[in-house]
């Protein structure tokens, strides 16, 4: 509280008679800006562009979904019921609206349509890129309106496969997937090493006999995700005959990657804070690597598109995909995997036929 006094100018005592402590300024900075959005879907008729709309609100207040996304967990248990139940009224009140300007989707359709258009939404949280107004408005309610209009056809094809189901592992292995699990559930700073033993049915302490600390359990989860992307990017580019199917295939190995490592994708999203500073340095700089990977084969596709343009559209893909995966009811729908491949495809690509397999 003494930092945010600092940055207001004033003393932690007057902060303190505004607010009863930090959970309390986080809930009210979360709460304001998701109340903002509730307010905005509920006045939209279906008439309004409910897609310039969200730009506009994501764009004048970019920093607050990230800190929902890494801070939530930090709130007060009401609070955070309290807000996630505003957020739940966010993505139905936009599912309505699409519902209400094409009546042959169901609910469930609209459902996964209208968080495909959040998750891009947020997307400009998670990074400090821009272009000039209006270019930015315009190009962010332009990616908002992909999922908007996008085919919904959920068809039934099998979801959320484990990459490991089944298949006996060792301690070690054993150990990692449990951390990641409860790391992404509770976050890093409220498990224990009791608890992952706990998960895998030893003692705490033998966790060290495996990994010399609970940090490099952390470090280990997330430079196998990264090493899982690499591998699986390269193996879709080295299998492509142009530009064109290898940025389908490259789209479609992260959704696969996301939507079998759901864990994985949670951390590496919120828990980088937590690294040495060398490993953060390294996750991070494997993370920008990958991306602007993406950056090249969208380039080769669409010349004109400066690498801003480019970067911001593949933030967007891959921050939807992200937001579909964490939210369990969404990720086990069938057939919600070859929806969010073809709405991330769309944004990269345009519509260019169905995804290969």
């Amino acid at each position: 509280m003494s930092d945010v006094a600092d940055a207001v100018a004033v003393g932690p005592s007057a902060l303190y008679r505004h607010f009863r402590g930090k959970q309390a300024l986080l809930a009210t900075v979360i709460g304001d800006a998701l109340g903002v959005l509730d307010e905005a879907l509920q006045a939209a008729d279906a008439s309004a562009d409910v897609a310039a709309v969200l730009a506009r609100i994501v764009l004048d207040q970019r920093t607050v979904g990230v800190l929902w996304r890494r801070e939530g967990r930090h709130l007060m248990a009401q609070d955070r019921k309290r807000l996630h139940q505003v957020a739940r009224r966010i993505g139905k009140r936009l599912a309505q609206h699409i519902r209400s300007r094409r009546p042959g989707l169901d609910p469930v359709q609209a459902d996964v349509l209208a968080w495909c258009a959040l998750g891009i939404a947020n997307s400009v949280s998670f990074h400090s890129l821009s272009v000039p107004e209006p270019g930015f408005s315009t190009l962010m309610a332009e990616l908002i309106a992909v999922p908007l209009n996008a085919g919904a056809e959920l068809r039934g094809a099998d979801a959320g496969e484990s990459r490991v189901a089944g298949v006996a592992r060792s301690r070690r292995e054993a150990i990692l997937s449990a951390a990641a699990a409860l790391f992404a559930a509770k976050g890093f700073s409220g498990v224990s090493v009791d608890d992952i033993g706990a998960a895998v049915g030893i003692a705490g302490p033998s966790v060290y006999n495996h990994f010399a600390s609970k940090t490099d359990i952390l470090a280990a989860a997330m430079f196998r995700g990264n090493e899982w992307l690499w591998m699986d990017f390269n193996r879709a580019v080295a299998d492509a005959p142009d530009a064109v199917q290898a940025l389908h295939r490259v789209v479609l190995s992260y959704q696969r990657f996301a939507f079998q490592n759901p864990d994985i994708v949670e951390i590496l999203l919120t828990e980088g804070a937590h690294l040495s500073a060398s490993d953060s340095r390294s996750t991070r700089n494997a993370q920008r690597a990958y991306i602007d990977e993406w950056v090249h084969l969208a380039r080769q596709l669409h010349s004109g598109w400066t690498i801003t343009e480019a970067r911001i559209r593949v933030q967007a893909a891959q921050i939807m995909i992200n937001d579909v995966v964490v939210i369990p009811r969404l990720r086990t729908l069938p057939g919600v995997q070859a929806v969010v491949a073809d709405i991330a495809v769309a944004l990269l690509a345009g519509p260019l036929g169905p995804v290969p397999a």
